[in-house]
């Protein structure tokens, strides 16, 4: 008989709507998870749910052999790095899944790598139910060894598991993803509401959309009216599964993406605005399958 050897130990940085899910499920499937937020709540959480928890970034990741990451922003990234490098140790891996911009996720690579320590980029897709349930898609860019490192700690947190590429590859595949996300979104919403100034109800033009050549994600599986696809945030009155804020910034990332690349990207700068304007009136807090209620709104 042979005695398997033990999980490695897991900081997770960063336990908010997404983080604190994706740490759950590791600490349930065996992992030894050490978490740190700066929201005294999240850590509260943390330690109901059986987490350990850290009083700092040094403390979380001093033993870990992961250092993980799920944070809003591509400055909190650095920030925590400034923290994290120094005090991780000899070998460790670090697995950063948070939203970044592609030039921040590639510096971040750099410095991790300068500081001696092996890295991938695994932004995420699948919202607070896919964290919740384990099935996330990770899109992961990196080197094959840091991404075989990786990849028992996604397919315990995620179902779909894609090596994109290189260092930032992961983050270019999340804000095409998204980009196309919104505008579909948008898409299908104006779809809808048209619709019901001609007289259809929404189960009519769901039921042919929906096996038709204007089928997509955001109607088949994200149906931003209620009724068709029980498991939509809109029959929850668009409690976010995926915020607004959140597509928000995505559609940033992508269209300065864009910009910085020369694209023409028509459709996704109009996505951009449409949803930056509905987040500073009333979209915060809510899913960004709203958007609907703001096309409805707006509609004579």
């Amino acid at each position: 008989m042979t005695t398997k050897d033990p999980l490695p130990t897991v900081a997770f940085i960063g336990l908010g709507h997404m983080g604190a899910p994706m740490a759950r499920n590791l600490a349930a499937a065996g992992y030894p998870v050490t978490g740190f937020d700066v929201v005294p709540a999240a850590l509260k959480d943390a330690s109901e749910h059986g987490i350990a928890t850290a009083s700092s970034i040094e403390e979380a990741v001093s033993g870990a052999a992961i250092v993980l990451t799920m944070l809003p922003g591509g400055h909190h990234v650095h920030e925590v790095l400034d923290h994290a490098l120094p005090a991780a140790r000899p070998g460790a891996l670090f697995l950063e899944c948070s939203t970044i911009d592609v030039a921040d996720a590639r510096r971040a690579h750099e410095r991790i790598g300068q500081a001696g320590f092996g890295c991938v980029d695994a932004p995420v897709s699948g919202g607070v139910a896919g964290a919740e349930a384990g099935t996330l898609t990770f899109m992961v860019g990196g080197p094959d060894t840091a991404m075989d490192a990786a990849r028992p700690l996604l397919e315990v947190m995620g179902r779909t598991i894609v090596h994109c590429g290189g260092p930032g590859a992961g983050q270019a595949a999340k804000i095409c993803n998204n980009m196309i996300l919104g505008i579909t979104m948008i898409g299908v919403s104006e779809a809808f509401v048209l619709g019901e100034h001609l007289g259809l109800s929404h189960e009519a033009l769901f039921a042919v959309a929906s096996q038709a050549s204007g089928q997509c994600w955001s109607l088949t599986s994200y149906c931003p009216v209620p009724g068709p696809v029980p498991a939509s945030p809109a029959n929850r009155g668009y409690v976010p599964g995926f915020a607004v804020e959140l597509m928000d910034k995505d559609l940033g990332l992508a269209t300065a993406a864009l910009r910085a690349h020369g694209v023409d990207g028509a459709l996704a700068e109009q996505a951009a605005a449409l949803y930056h304007r509905y987040l500073g009136e009333d979209g915060k807090g809510r899913d960004f399958s709203a958007i609907i209620e703001d096309i409805r709104r707006r509609s004579s």
